[in-house]
Parts: structure tokens; sequence; C-alpha cells
């Protein structure tokens, strides 16, 4: 698969780095989130840190 945008992704270690259909694909089959949307890359992409990230952020602005 072609290479739809070299060097947007920071983790240059994933196989699928600069290929985001294949990212997004990997990440919606994992039920997880991509490196480069995740508000802070502490390690753990699931869909419940990010909405539980979310909520303190949002909490955060009352």
């Amino acid at each position: 698969m072609e290479k739809y945008c070299d060097n947007c992704c920071p983790k240059t270690s994933c196989k699928n780095n600069g290929n985001c259909a294949a990212c997004v694909k990997k990440h919606r089959d994992t039920d997880s989130l991509p490196y480069c949307l995740f508000p802070n890359n502490d390690g753990d992409k699931s869909l419940r840190h990010f909405y539980e990230k979310l909520k303190e952020r949002f909490e955060n602005e009352k």
C-alpha cells in the first residue's frame, strides 16, 4: 500500500507509519486511537482512556 502522509506520525517503529489508511483500520479493529490523535501519549490508547482524558479536560475548563 502506498504511503499517504510521510512524517505525520512520530511513532516510527510502527509498520503503518505514514500510511494513515492502514493505521486507522488497525486502530478501528483494536478499539484504540492512533498515536497522532491521542491527547497525551502516555501509553494507554484505549477509547476508554481517551474518554476519561476528555472528561478531565472539560471538567477543568469550568
